[in-house]
C-alpha cells in the first residue's frame, strides 16, 4: 500500500475519475474567465481600470471582481460566476418560510427537484437582470463597447446568462460525477487563481518602499492564525447524548443504543457569508452602475460600499440573520424532537415534551458566538487595511470572506476524499485526528 495520501487517491479508479473531473470543470472554468463577451474592447478596459488604480479609486467592481477569480473585470463569459445562482437560492430559501403552501410541495415525493427547477428559473430571471446592468455599464466606459448600444445589450445579456448557467451546470456535474461540492468548488477556485497576482503585488509594495517588510511578515502571522482558529470553529461541536430503548421489531429484539447529536458550533458553514456577501452584492451592482446617471443611486453606492462603516454594520447583521435562519431551515428543533420520539429515543435529563425547548435553547447558545466569530473574520481585511495599510487585493483574498470560503471547501473536499479512501480501506488524508464533512 502507497504511503503517500496523493498516490493513494489515484491508485482508486473511482476515486480518480471523480478527482480528473473535478479538476477538468475548475480548467473550464478558468478558460471561460479569460474569454470576453462579443462586442468588448479588450485595451479599452485594461486602460480603464489600470487608470483606476493609479489614482487609487476601489469600487463595488472590485469586489465582484475577486469573487468572480477576475472574470468580471474581463467581461468574460463567466463575469457573473455562480452568484445569480446563489442569490436565487436565497430567494427560494425565503420563500419556503414565508409561503407554508411552496413548503408542503418540496415534503412532497419529487418535491425538492420541483424546487430545484423553480430556483434554475429564478438563476435565469436574476441572471438577465444583473446582464443587462453590467451591459450599461459597460457602455458607460469610453470606448469599451464596439458594437452598437442594443446589439450589445442583447448580445450581452444572452452571453453572461447562457455562462451563469452553464456554470450552475458544471456545478450539478461536479456533485453528481466529481468530488466535493461543485458551487463552493468553483468560488473556491476563483479565489485562489487571484492569489499568485496579489503575492506579486504585495513583494512589489515591499521592493518600492511602499509597504515595511516586518509589518507584512505580521500580517501574515496574523492570517495563519486566523486560519486555525477558523478550522478550529468549524469543526467545533457539542455532542447530545440520546438513549434509545429496547424494541422488538419482528421476532428481532433490538437492545439499548447510545448514540449522541452533533451540535456544531457552526451548523450553517460558510452559507451565511456567502448568502450576507450576495445580498449586499446584488443591491450594490445596480446602484453602483448606474450610479453615472441617477445622482441617488450614486450616493447609495458611496455609503455602502465595500470597507465602509454602514457597510461592515449590515454585513454582520446579515451574517448573524443568515446563520440563524440556515441553522433552522437545515436543524429544525421541532422536527428533531418528533424524530427522536418516535424511535422512542430520549435525552438524559430531558422530559419527552421538554425536547424541542431544549434544543431550541441549546442552538440559540451556541449559533451566536459561532456567528458572531464569522463576522469578526468577514471584516478582518477592512482591519488589516485601515491598520496597517495592507495591498486591498492581499487582505480580501487572505481574510474574511475569502478566508472562510477556503478553508471551508477545502475541509470538505478533503473530507469526502477522506470517506472514499477510508470505504476502500485505505489510510485517510491525515494520519492523526478526524476531518469531518461540511454542508456548505
Amino acid at each position: 500500500m502507497a504511503s503517500n495520501p496523493i498516490s493513494q487517491v489515484f491508485r482508486i479508479p473511482e476515486l480518480r475519475r471523480r478527482v480528473l473531473f473535478t479538476l477538468a470543470v475548475l480548467i473550464v472554468f478558468r478558460i471561460g474567465a479569460a474569454l470576453p463577451i462579443p462586442g468588448i474592447n479588450i485595451t479599452a478596459l485594461k486602460q480603464y481600470y489600470l487608470q483606476q488604480q493609479t489614482e487609487g479609486l476601489t469600487s463595488i467592481t472590485d469586489y465582484i471582481d475577486f469573487f468572480a477569480g477576475g472574470a468580471f473585470k474581463n467581461f468574460s463569459i463567466f463575469m457573473l460566476g455562480v452568484m445569480p445562482y446563489i442569490t436565487a437560492s436565497i430567494i427560494m430559501q425565503l420563500l419556503l418560510v414565508m409561503f407554508p403552501s411552496l413548503k408542503a410541495i418540496a415534503e412532497e415525493e419529487g418535491g425538492r427537484k420541483k424546487i430545484q427547477r423553480y430556483t434554475r428559473y429564478g438563476t435565469v430571471l436574476v441572471s438577465l437582470i444583473q446582464s443587462f446592468i453590467v451591459a450599461q455599464y459597460a457602455d458607460a466606459i469610453p470606448d469599451a463597447v464596439v458594437l452598437p448600444k442594443l446589439s450589445f445589450v442583447l448580445l450581452g445579456m444572452l452571453t453572461v446568462t447562457t455562462g451563469s448557467l452553464f456554470l450552475m451546470w458544471l456545478g450539478e456535474q461536479v456533485n453528481q460525477r466529481g468530488i466535493g461540492n461543485g458551487i463552493s468548488l468553483i468560488i473556491f477556485a476563483g479565489i485562489v487563481a487571484r492569489l499568485p497576482q496579489a503575492f506579486i503585488q504585495l513583494v512589489e509594495q515591499i521592493q518600492l518602499g511602499e509597504l515595511n517588510p516586518v509589518v507584512a511578515l505580521l500580517v501574515l502571522v496574523l492570517f495563519v492564525a486566523v486560519i486555525i482558529l477558523v478550522i478550529y470553529e468549524q469543526q467545533g461541536q457539542r455532542k447530545i447524548p440520546v438513549h434509545y430503548a429496547k424494541r422488538v421489531v419482528g421476532r428481532r429484539v433490538y437492545g439499548v443504543q447510545n448514540t449522541y447529536i452533533p451540535m456544531r458550533l457552526n451548523p450553517s458553514g460558510v452559507i451565511p457569508v456567502i448568502f450576507a456577501s450576495s445580498v449586499l452584492l446584488f443591491p450594490l451592482q445596480i446602484a453602483q452602475m448606474l450610479g453615472t446617471r441617477v445622482g441617488w443611486l450614486a450616493d447609495v453606492a458611496y455609503w455602502l460600499r465595500p470597507g465602509g462603516v454602514w457597510y461592515l454594520v449590515l454585513y454582520t447583521l446579515l451574517i448573524i440573520f443568515f446563520a440563524y435562519f440556515y441553522t433552522q431551515v437545515t436543524l429544525n428543533p421541532m422536527e428533531l424532537a418528533k424524530n427522536i420520539r418516535e424511535h422512542g429515543g430520549s435525552v438524559p435529563g430531558v422530559r419527552a415534551e421538554k425536547l424541542e425547548e431544549y434544543f431550541t435553547n441549546i442552538l440559540n447558545r451556541i449559533i451566536l458566538p459561532g456567528a458572531l466569530f464569522l463576522a469578526f473574520i468577514a471584516i478582518i481585511p477592512t482591519l488589516v487595511q485601515q491598520v496597517f495599510h495592507f495591498p486591498s487585493r492581499l487582505a480580501y483574498l487572505m481574510g474574511g470572506t475569502s478566508l472562510l470560503i477556503m478553508v471551508g471547501v477545502d475541509l470538505d473536499t478533503m473530507s469526502q476524499i477522506e470517506g472514499h479512501l477510508k470505504m476502500h480501506h485505505q489510510d485517510g488524508l491525515v494520519r492523526r485526528g478526524k476531518l469531518r464533512a461540511r454542508n456548505l
